[in-house]
């Protein structure tokens, strides 16, 4: 079975042209590990460009890379027509059994949708939700990309959902859904899990983009007050933070006062092989958005054995269930919150011991890829 995966190559959102190989995010790297693994299935990563770039032919034995260059006023300016318009010219020439269009932030899946063959779309972030959450302005990035999002999803088969939470939201806008959680990169399962140590400073950890739905101003806030407790810890921030960006600038500004006072950092972007030697060094992950369609950070955390608090929203639930040493609190909880992280630093940072194993059994790669195939073939079978 022929599949074109529609995805974006990072390379072209940071602007980064000169590196030789394409980068994915994450949940798009992890499901083409898993996709790998199938022999049966034939994968063509189809993404577009603003700069034609040096690019291999092929990313595994099963899997084709095409890059197409489409100028820059093909993009948003004009609901990426460019974009869509190139990629149907190219699924033509392929003529594949289903078109699957990762994510609707950008051109995927109105390209999906648009393509003229079998498709389908899976969200990983609900972008109209995003757009309420944060009152997008008119006009704005996320305000178009709702718009876009709320065209594709009626227009496809069916829209894989990595939450029961992103299910919900979108059934009234879809013909089916199926849901099928993200995968977590296989590093994270491979790389053997480090041995128990004592440590001075217990350190927590805070993963994303400095964005308003990810609340690292009001973490921080926590955190003061925990130092101003007396309690002896560092809480570390991962993450890009634009300083053009209000909220990232108010964060900088923020976390400098912290850093002289010795409770917190910010580390920026890490690699792969950073952010694993960053989890294993620490003893518990605080993840507290307003809105998460499936939070894999957590799952990634988990993966590592790793204490986990957070807030009680979207999938970081069906990450979160039955997995032992995971918290959830209401957004308004913040009290409760602040205490059960006392109590456990207090108490000495007890870790748990079984987490990871149950992450592998929900989300390796390949467990996640056995669904896209089930559904790929139930897609073909109906076309």
């Amino acid at each position: 079975m022929r599949i074109a995966v529609l995805t974006t190559d990072n390379r072209e959102h940071q602007r980064t042209y000169g590196e030789a190989q394409p980068r994915f995010g994450p949940a798009i790297e992890a499901v083409l590990q898993g996709l790998a693994e199938l022999p049966d299935l034939e994968i063509h990563v189809i993404c577009c460009t603003q700069q034609p770039m040096n690019t291999p032919v092929k990313l595994s034995k099963n899997t084709w890379f095409h890059l197409l260059h489409v100028p820059k006023i093909g993009w948003l300016r004009t609901g990426y027509q460019g974009c869509v318009r190139a990629i149907r010219r190219k699924i033509r020439e392929l003529k594949p059994d289903i078109v699957h269009g990762q994510g609707t932030e950008r051109e995927c899946g109105l390209s999906a949708a648009f393509s003229g063959f079998p498709n389908v779309i899976t969200i990983h972030g609900n972008i109209d939700a995003i757009a309420r959450s944060t009152k997008a302005p008119i006009g704005s990035y996320w305000w178009w990309t709702a718009i876009l999002e709320r065209f594709a999803l009626p227009r496809t088969i069916g829209v894989f959902c990595n939450s029961t939470y992103t299910e919900s939201v979108v059934k009234p806008r879809a013909r089916k859904t199926w849901l099928v959680p993200n995968a977590v990169r296989r590093d994270f399962f491979e790389v053997p899990l480090p041995e128990p140590a004592a440590r001075a400073k217990p350190i927590l950890l805070n993963i994303g983009l400095i964005a308003p739905h990810k609340r690292q101003l009001a973490l921080l806030e926590l955190a003061e007050q925990l130092h101003r407790e007396g309690l002896p810890f560092e809480i570390q921030f991962i993450g890009a933070a634009d300083p053009l960006d209000k909220y990232a600038a108010t964060f900088l500004k923020r976390i400098k006062t912290a850093e002289d006072n010795g409770f917190a950092r910010h580390l920026g972007t890490k690699s792969l092989p950073e952010l694993i030697e960053s989890l294993d060094a620490a003893s518990a992950l605080v993840h507290v958005p307003f809105e998460e369609a499936f939070g894999l950070v957590v799952a990634e955390a988990l993966a590592r054995n790793l204490k986990f608090f957070g807030t009680n929203v979207g999938g970081i639930r069906d990450i979160a269930r039955g997995i032992e040493g995971a918290e959830l609190f209401e957004l308004q909880d913040r009290p409760g919150l602040r205490i059960a992280i006392a109590n456990w630093l207090r108490a000495g940072c007890v870790q748990p011991q079984t987490a990871a194993l149950e992450m592998k059994k929900r989300y390796h790669p390949k467990v996640i890829a056995l669904r896209h195939a089930e559904i790929y073939r139930e897609v073909a079978a109906r076309a």
